[in-house]
């Protein structure tokens, strides 16, 4: 059974920065996309960045919403099945509900996941 964990959701003033982690327990794959998504109270939900890696030898294709490029960074460690979402120049409008997905995967779109965590909050205030 696959169990998905956040953590490292906090309160910080705009222009902080926040690490958050994922543990993706009893998920296995040789093709995966782990992917960051947000959604703020009266929003729809929104693909914050994923990440695809393969035991083929691709490993650490990155996507990012536009909304975050240049200040969010994803990547994972696939020893620990977690992955991390290094959060810089945060703004009032990061703050969202944080979740984790993963999914096994056929290519590097990382357009379907499987597997959600409970979510882990940021809330950015200026």
């Amino acid at each position: 059974q696959v169990q998905m964990a956040e953590s490292g959701g906090d309160s910080v003033q705009a222009g902080g920065s926040l690490r958050l982690s994922c543990i993706a327990s009893g998920f296995t794959a040789t093709r995966k996309c782990m992917g960051w998504f947000r959604q703020a109270p009266g929003k729809e939900r929104e693909r914050v960045a994923s990440i695809y890696w393969s035991v083929y030898g691709v490993g650490g294709i990155t996507r990012y919403a536009d909304s975050v490029k240049g200040r969010f960074t994803i990547s994972q460690d696939n020893a620990r099945n977690t992955a991390y979402l290094q959060m810089n120049s945060l703004k009032p409008e990061d703050t969202a509900m944080y979740y984790c997905a993963a999914a096994r995967a056929d290519n590097s779109n990382c357009l379907d996941f499987t597997y959600w965590g409970q979510g882990t909050q940021v809330t950015v205030s200026s």
